[in-house]
């Protein structure tokens, strides 16, 4: 039988002078029609609209609203992480969606929230200490049978292990036996067990050649040289095609699963240029413009090949989720429905990027929860750049930028500026002697030291062995720095190799 109307949501290409889709149906005897040119204007995308309509009972006017309160959400909690250091707590937005709520451990803190325009809740736990916590769940749980995830809750201000039913006493075992302290846990428990959303089938239409049959996934956005998608779509050097027919597209260049990520990007070939659009496959081509990271709490929509377009909220990030193939962290958790072949599909708020489909439970009749793959993650460890409205299409052959970069961009036009006084020999750590959270994507700094000093700029992330380097300037005179990172927890180092007195630093993150 066939349908009559198929919904299939990917990055398209242009090839030979005609729209290809970069995914298909699964059902045999369908033949999907190219959409009309996406809509060059920063308003939301009516099919967006529509889909948050039928899913969150939201008229145009709230969608909008929605999504611009949240748009600006993601600019005040970063901020806020910055200025609060290490006693930043975690930012969500309440169940209204509009409500920004911003957890502090010092209660002198808390003004700075309000003057923000957010509301400051005060907690016992910081954001950097409760990823601490989960982290150590990561090292310690990798054979955990009974649980099947764990992440921070920034609202309740713990983390939460996710059990199977017969499971929860062991759960509390477990994470008391990883050094969790009894009150920074909370257990639930779930019969839904995740799994990834790949088709595997034979006879069926097929983008990837994989042992024992053929992969159908879905494309999540389209990057400067190709497109990026879920790991578990295909391993490096697998074979893509555009359609059925086993038209040659492109080669996976890059792929991470289990473990770290559930991140792919595929290169494709000469002929393929990638456009800033995900295409539904009813006559609309939705624009993509940028790749803010939306808070907990935000409204999300997610594309996929086999469902097309659904909508719903974001409920938790930076979550361990345990497949039947091995676990994956860092994770966004949603309670957005998926089903197999949505796997590496568009996750959209507003015209934003978000991530990709990585896996979930449940299905589009009962509903579910599905999880993604951030895409800023994917494009800073890839070194990739999305290609946005405005963008003329990426260049396959345009190697990537590897190393950061010195930016122009005075102290006084930073996010934050923090002072400090140093001797020559000694070492400090900004902001405020703590440290801070971030969003994957581009970081800058600037650091204004006196004349004839020696002041050496580092950044550092904090990982499970304590703080390591990620970028450095060294070398007379005032520094900057400019560098793609992870999301994670950061800090700057001012270093006073020769020389003492004050000095400025002023730095921006995502």
């Amino acid at each position: 039988m066939q349908r009559s109307r198929i919904v299939v949501a990917a990055a398209v290409v242009a090839a030979a002078g005609a729209a290809v889709a970069f995914t298909l149906p699964s059902m045999a005897g369908t033949t999907p029609t190219a959409g009309k040119g996406a809509s060059t204007k920063s308003d939301v995308a009516p099919q967006i609209l529509a889909a948050m309509a039928r899913d969150l009972g939201l008229d145009g006017d709230q969608a909008t609203a929605r999504l611009k309160r949240s748009e600006w959400a993601s600019g005040v909690s970063a901020r806020l992480a910055a200025e609060t250091g290490a006693d930043f707590g975690g930012a969500w937005l309440a169940t209204d969606g509009t409500t920004l709520k911003i957890a502090v451990t010092d209660s002198d803190a808390e003004a700075a929230v309000r003057k923000a325009g957010a509301v400051p809740v005060l907690v016992k736990r910081s954001e950097q200490t409760l990823v601490t916590a989960k982290e150590k769940l990561d090292a310690a749980l990798t054979d955990a049978t009974g649980l099947t995830g764990w992440y921070v809750d920034v609202a309740t201000n713990k983390v939460i292990v996710v059990a199977k039913p017969s499971a929860d006493v062991e759960a509390k075992t477990l994470a008391k036996a990883a050094g969790l302290a009894s009150d920074a846990v909370k257990v639930t428990t779930s019969t839904a067990s995740p799994k990834t959303l790949a088709d595997i089938r034979g006879a069926d239409a097929y983008f990837i050649a994989v042992d024992g049959g053929t992969a159908r996934c879905s494309i999540g956005f389209s990057v400067e040289g190709g497109f990026v998608t879920a790991g578990h779509c295909g391993a490096v050097g697998d074979k893509t095609f555009a359609n059925a027919q086993g038209t040659a597209q492109g080669t996976v260049a890059a792929s991470v699963f289990p473990g770290d990520a559930d991140m792919g990007f595929v290169e494709v070939g000469a002929g393929f240029t990638p456009q800033p659009v995900v295409n539904d496959f009813n006559n609309n081509l939705l624009p993509v413009a940028g790749s803010t990271e939306a808070p907990v709490g935000a409204a999300v929509c997610r594309s996929g090949s086999t469902t097309g377009t659904f909508c719903g909220t974001i409920l938790a990030k930076n979550q361990t989720v345990v497949y039947p193939e091995g676990q994956v962290t860092g994770l966004t958790r949603t309670n957005v429905c998926a089903e197999g072949g949505d796997s590496g599909g568009s996750w959209l708020s507003g015209d934003q990027a978000q991530g990709v489909t990585s896996g979930g439970s449940g299905d589009c009749t009962v509903g579910g929860e599905t999880f993604f793959q951030p895409v800023n993650e994917i494009l800073a460890t890839n070194d990739l750049t999305l290609v946005t409205t405005g963008d003329t299409g990426g260049d396959a052959s345009a190697p990537p930028a590897t190393e950061p970069t010195e930016s122009a961009t005075a102290c006084d036009d930073q996010q934050v500026q923090r002072t400090g006084n140093i001797r020559a020999g000694a070492a400090q750590a900004q902001p405020n002697g703590g440290a801070y959270r971030a969003n994957a994507g581009q970081q800058t700094a600037c650091l204004d030291a006196p004349d004839g000093t020696d002041f050496d700029l580092v950044l550092q992330r904090l990982t499970n062995r304590g703080f390591r380097n990620v970028a450095q300037a060294s070398g007379d005179g005032d520094k900057t720095l400019s560098v793609n990172v992870r999301s994670g927890t950061y800090r700057y180092v001012v270093v006073a190799t020769s020389g003492s007195g004050a000095y400025t630093l002023g730095f921006s993150a995502p």
